[in-house]
């Protein structure tokens, strides 16, 4: 049993550390200043300059787009700089390393959901498709949204989907409420990828399509921002959106009617494993963050990092971290071995266990922090909201615990 990262891999991990050095964490206090002008000046949903100035320096140093698996072939060496895509394996440490700092992945091209969205029209979508919008995605020249939970049902059984999308002719006409539609606050935002149900009268998990919507198309409303305890991750943001009568046509639909729940899982796999090591390394910030904290700050005549409760936290944060690492490479590696059904036990495991280890880390460290800790002089309590909204996103909880619960018995059944 090899735990070692491939050659591939290694180089990549220190190019993107070095990066991450000299650009990244230099950048961090540029973010959150422009952030807070553009909002004085009342353009608080403007792309940021910060991020747009770095990305030709990833770009040309080859770090760009490397989510994109071996299958994209000439479709992703032509936009990413490099003759070879990267595996789960090889992609998921690079994903850890951008999860130090939330918004580092768009610098590389490599953000939600655009990077699942990317995926889905690679995998799914018609040549037409790919030369409309994945060519784009790929440069980098236009962003995209995801609508696919409603306000109106428990959208945790995708089933209850209300949204619908009816054949007319030469057409389809869409009609539905979404929110939590990451990416949409984003003015450059160009293509949602909308799933909704084509026929009702189908077999349960039938009754579900995804198509493709010009964001540009009329009937298509922006109700309000969402916010996550107080954060609205402006300006990519999570919308919900009106779509009264949204006419497109039919070529825009993916795979077929009736195929929605067929791409969501291909388009989850991967996503969860970005997902998942992002985590880790966000949790390994809040650890570091924890530590340093812990051993500058004097508390009861000796530092907080000699109090017996704060080193048995540490310890236990790091036994967390590294747990979670190996469940989410295992579920990385079976995935590039086996392909996603085989590794559905251990993609449902890492999505339940991955965004709670982060939440604990994560907590321990603003304790460590004391009021600073839930304030915004310090990135931790952004880094909770970003955590504890992965307990619902791609699936909440209880979801992914009913379903490895379900597998386990089965094996007594």
């Amino acid at each position: 049993m090899d735990f070692d990262y491939s050659d591939r891999t290694k180089q990549l991990q220190q190019q993107l550390l070095r990066f991450m050095d000299e650009h990244i964490y230099p950048a961090e206090a540029r973010y959150d200043a422009e952030i807070e002008a553009n909002t004085k000046a009342g353009k608080r949903w403007t792309p940021l300059q910060t991020i747009e100035e770095l990305k030709p320096k990833a770009r040309a140093q080859g770090l760009w787009n490397l989510f994109l698996p071996p299958t994209a072939g000439g479709q992703g060496a032509a936009h990413n700089g490099r003759d070879f895509g990267l595996s789960n394996s090889d992609y998921a440490p690079l994903a850890e390393i951008m999860g130090r700092v939330p918004w580092s992945s768009e610098v590389f091209n490599c953000s939600a959901p655009d990077t699942g969205n990317m995926e889905t029209i690679e995998r799914y979508g018609s040549a037409e498709h790919k030369k409309l919008w994945l060519e784009p995605l790929l440069d980098g020249k236009i962003r995209s949204a995801f609508a696919m939970t409603e306000p109106a049902v428990a959208s945790s059984d995708a089933t209850n989907i209300e949204a619908r999308i009816e054949r007319d002719g030469t057409d389809y006409v869409i009609n539905g409420r979404k929110w939590w539609t990451s990416g949409a606050g984003d003015p450059r935002c160009r293509i949602y990828v909308f799933m909704g149900k084509t026929d009702v009268d189908a077999p349960r998990h039938s009754q579900q399509s995804m198509i493709l919507v010009p964001a540009d198309t009329k009937g298509i409303t922006i109700v309000r921002p969402l916010s996550v305890f107080g954060y609205d991750d402006a300006p990519h943001g999570h919308m919900e959106v009106l779509f009264e009568n949204v006419r497109v046509p039919a070529g825009n639909i993916l795979l077929g009617e009736g195929r929605g729940f067929e791409i969501a899982q291909g388009r989850l796999g991967p996503g969860r494993i970005h997902h998942c090591m992002r985590l880790v390394g966000l949790a390994e910030r809040a650890l570091e963050l924890m530590c340093r904290r812990a051993s500058s700050r004097v508390a009861f005549g000796r530092t907080v990092a000699e109090q017996g409760v704060t080193r048995e936290r540490i310890a236990e944060a790091r036994c967390r971290i590294d747990m979670a690492r190996l469940l989410t490479l295992k579920a990385a590696w079976i995935m590039d071995v086996a392909g996603n059904k085989t590794a559905k036990a251990e993609i449902a495991m890492i999505k339940v266990v991955a965004p709670n280890m982060a939440c604990q880390v994560i907590d321990w460290a603003m304790q460590v922090h004391g009021g600073g800790g839930v304030s915004d002089d310090f990135p931790l309590a952004g880094f909770y909201a970003g955590a504890r909204t992965l307990r619902f996103a791609d699936g909440p909880d209880e979801v992914h615990r009913n379903a490895i619960a379900k597998m386990e018995l089965g094996k007594y059944a």
